[in-house]
């Protein structure tokens, strides 16, 4: 196994059940560039920062504010060992842990339903998310998507908020009054509104709305890192208000685009074999094999109409005439026969090598998927780089939009061409791990892992080479676990790289630099 496979094992170790992953250390953010221009940066929804302008800061004079510092100094000076470690779980960063916090919650909704006695399947329900099956079931395409409206939601509202930090110029906490001490890293210069705070008003709306059974669990952490923000001595109750109400404000921008860009169609169907008579009477009019659910009772395929989603980076059109790939090897053809005993030459013939690799970017049921997957290899990444917030959320971004629009150009390709899984066209073919229920062609792992990793090759350029073999193995993985043909995880790869090339070249012209 290549070296870069081991160390990515002990860095995140765990890694395909991300609730372990939410309690580690990370070192403290400290930004060696505060981007104090950010205000400026190309936004991704369109708006006018003037329609979310905070009420004008209290006066430090005000008996109201002194108050606030008040508040802030004796929370200083009553703080338990909780206190200290829950403000250095925050002092990380405010984009780092509410991301971690979404992975937390995708690996524990990502549980397909368990059929009815009649072998139908039921359905989530979002107007009754508490009712089993519980909504939502965050299966890959789901994942990939709410992590992009998450950070969208983020990133949008850190562009605004610097926009009106800059206007106001107010200075922290800590230096208005001696008796407040800096008890994290000053990231953010001026404190109203809160860059933290933003961040955590933009994540809990939208987490909301993506996880509504977990109002009460997203509400305490919203508690609790509002809490370490008011100890760490930078911010009043006034700062963390101002800058709540404005994340909060600006989160309602994605909310309104999350609510009609057709997802809410492709997640809510229900069961019914009608629903994919059109795929398979399309392959079998193309003279091809069409692919079966290969569950018992057979199961609906998984979104069949994910790839009608509206993309971030490009049209619908666009992904039909520039992104779709096109065919793969006919069912009846000898390059065909030539993948399948491919396949069944690595079903056969497993090593400890290729065993390891294929459980290592597995990412199946219970985990955080492998879009999560490649947010935790950014954020192992981005902690070492100095970045600000602000940087950060610009990075998840550019990375979850990629992720998104992976999803659904590779879902579009999966049901245009409906084509069958190795096993099911020579049951003698076992897999190493689960099957799937939705056809091969093309693979979403290296769709994903293309798009995650040439992003991550442009944000951090010392490490593309790392990032593309990482993908590449995460690609191959699904040939050595005999679920995928050759060409399935060849072409999704190169899919997934031009999805990638569209935020490039927002990223290239956004403002940001590199």
């Amino acid at each position: 196994m290549k070296k870069y496979t081991w160390i990515l094992i002990l860095l995140l170790a765990g890694c395909s059940k991300s609730v372990v992953e939410t309690n580690k250390e990370f070192p403290l953010l400290q930004a060696s560039n505060k981007d104090l221009q950010g205000g400026n940066w190309k936004t991704v929804l369109t708006f006018n920062k003037n329609d979310f302008q905070p009420a004008s800061p209290l006066s430090a004079t005000d008996p109201a504010y002194q108050k606030q510092l008040d508040e802030v100094a004796a929370l200083q000076q009553n703080m338990s060992a909780e206190d200290k470690e829950n403000l250095n779980y925050w002092g990380s960063g405010a984009v780092l842990r509410w991301n971690e916090i979404i992975r937390q919650l995708v690996a524990k909704y990502n549980l397909p339903p368990v059929n009815n006695p009649d072998g139908t399947y039921p359905i989530p329900s979002a107007g009754n998310p508490l009712a089993y099956p519980f909504f939502p079931f965050a299966n890959p395409p789901y994942a990939a998507r709410a992590y992009a409206y998450l950070s969208v939601a983020q990133y949008d509202a850190l562009v605004a908020a610097q926009h009106w930090k800059t206007q106001y110029n107010v200075n922290p906490a800590y230096q208005r009054d001696t008796r407040i001490k800096a008890l994290l890293p000053d990231n953010a210069v001026k404190s109203y509104p809160s860059s933290d705070a933003v961040v955590c008003g933009a994540s809990a709306a939208l987490l909301k709305l993506l996880f509504p059974g977990e109002i009460s669990f997203i509400d305490q952490q919203v508690a609790l890192h509002k809490k370490a923000r008011l100890q760490s001595g930078i911010e009043t109750a006034a700062d963390l208000d101002a800058g709540e109400k404005l994340g909060q404000q600006v989160a309602q921008l994605s909310i309104a685009r999350a609510r009609t860009d057709r997802a809410g169609a492709a997640i809510g169907i229900s069961n019914g074999v009608d629903l994919w008579k059109e795929f398979e009477q399309g392959a079998i009019s193309r003279n091809e094999v069409p692919w079966i659910s290969l569950e018992s009772p057979k199961r609906p395929p998984m979104l069949p109409f994910f790839g009608r989603v509206q993309p971030f980076l490009f049209d619908s059109a666009t992904m039909v005439t520039q992104v779709r790939p096109g065919p793969p090897p006919s069912t009846s053809s000898e390059a065909f026969k030539k993948e399948l005993e491919e396949v069944k030459y690595y079903s056969k013939n497993p090593t400890r090598e290729r065993i390891a690799i294929v459980h290592f970017w597995a990412d199946g049921v219970g985990t955080y998927t492998p879009p999560g997957h490649w947010n935790a290899i950014a954020a192992e990444a981005f902690v070492t780089l100095g970045w600000s917030e602000l940087r950060w959320a610009r990075a998840m971004v550019l990375l979850n939009m990629s992720l998104m629009d992976a999803a659904i150009a590779c879902w579009d390709a999966k049901y245009f061409y409906y084509n069958p899984r190795p096993s099911q066209v020579d049951p003698e073919i076992k897999s190493l791990t689960g099957i799937p229920n939705f056809p091969a062609y093309v693979s979403g792992h290296s769709t994903f892992s293309g798009a995650a990793a040439e992003i991550l090759a442009y944000l951090v350029p010392t490490k593309q080479q790392q990032f593309r073999d990482m993908a590449d193995e995460a690609s191959l993985s699904r040939l050595y676990g005999a679920i995928h043909y050759k060409s399935d995880c060849t072409v999704g790869l190169t899919v997934g790289k031009k999805v990638a090339g569209f935020a490039i070249q927002r990223a290239m012209s956004d403002g940001a630099g590199q």
